[in-house]
């Protein structure tokens, strides 16, 4: 099979096209031919090391595609069935392994390419607006990066709930697709010197419920400016840099603050919270109040590209690997 390879870490050029053997099945796995491969921030990190993986290795953890073998213990899911995932590493190519504990069945009616591109962050989005912060009806949120990716769910989430969403972008276009997605307001940050006043003046001096973040380094200070009293910060990216150590009594100062940042897995740790996550994903897409956009679709090996184009913040939206 062709995937993709990295057997050194760095820059988007260590993303190299390789033909490797088939992957085989053991017990609780599922062999799939991929119809895509979702590319996502966490790829990065395991591309440059960030994040330490075993070399050589597969990247890509997300992915869909329909079942061609299963392993001799496997009894929920058959050849055929079409399924997702969101944490199975080996996702760039054109076949995977994937675990059963990590597959979920596609619904009917949702498309095979919106599956592969809509778990990780659908549900990053869902925890972030259900569980680390529940957004209530008529409360102010702040979403970074509100025309990305994973800014264009959480906006639909948020507001589907009734929040009002407070969203940061760089451009006019940017400003529009936020809109559309249901952004209050918008800043535009490359025009305004102080965040977090204009967030202040939006909502009445008060500040927001809740920040999501996923930017880091580069948003931090007017994220946890941003924030009323006993507001949350949710940074759950660092897409501009880690955050530098923070001393715990700027929370204090700040009005008894929260600061999190959380990770997926520890979101979807059982099988239920998994299926319950992805359902509702699914449910959301089926009804319509949650529109998956597909920014950039890139054959397998131009992966190199579509990492450059990510993380030069040059695309919107959901970028997509696709095998053939």
């Amino acid at each position: 099979m062709r995937a993709i390879q990295i057997t050194e870490t760095g820059g988007p050029e260590v993303l190299r096209l390789a033909e490797l053997p088939d992957p085989a099945p053991g017990p609780g796995q599922l062999l799939v031919e991929l119809a895509a491969a979702g590319v996502n921030y966490i790829d990065t990190y395991h591309r440059s090391g960030a994040y330490p993986m075993p070399l050589p290795f597969i990247p890509g953890s997300e992915g869909a595609g329909t079942v061609t073998a299963v392993g001799p213990d496997v009894r929920d899911f058959a050849v055929g069935d079409q399924v997702a995932w969101a944490a199975s590493p080996g996702s760039y190519a054109e076949r995977a392994v994937v675990a059963t504990d990590q597959a979920v069945p596609v619904p009917q009616g949702v498309d095979i390419e919106i599956a592969a591109g809509c778990l990780l962050q659908g549900m990053t989005a869902h925890y972030l607006v259900v569980s680390v912060h529940a957004v209530q009806p008529d409360e102010a949120v702040l979403v970074h990066a509100a025309a990305g990716g994973m800014g264009l769910l959480l906006t639909q989430l948020a507001t589907a709930r009734g929040g009002r969403v407070i969203g940061t972008v760089s451009t006019a276009d940017k400003e529009r697709l936020a809109r559309e997605a249901g952004a209050a307001e918008v800043i535009r940050y490359t025009e305004i010197d102080d965040v977090a006043g204009e967030v202040r003046r939006l909502t009445g001096g008060d500040g927001v419920a809740a920040v999501y973040d996923g930017v880091g380094a580069s948003t931090f200070d007017a994220s946890l400016a941003s924030l009323r009293r006993r507001g949350m910060l949710a940074l759950f990216g660092a897409a501009s840099g880690p955050v530098p150590p923070v001393d715990a009594q700027r929370l204090n100062s700040a009005g008894s603050v929260f600061l999190t940042r959380p990770k997926l897995a520890d979101y979807v740790a059982t099988r239920e919270e998994l299926t319950w996550r992805a359902g509702e994903v699914f449910d959301a897409i089926l009804d319509g109040s949650l529109r998956i956009s597909i920014g950039g679709r890139y054959p397998l090996a131009d992966a190199g590209r579509a990492h450059q184009d990510l993380q030069s913040r040059r695309t919107t939206g959901k970028l997509l690997l696709l095998p053939d």
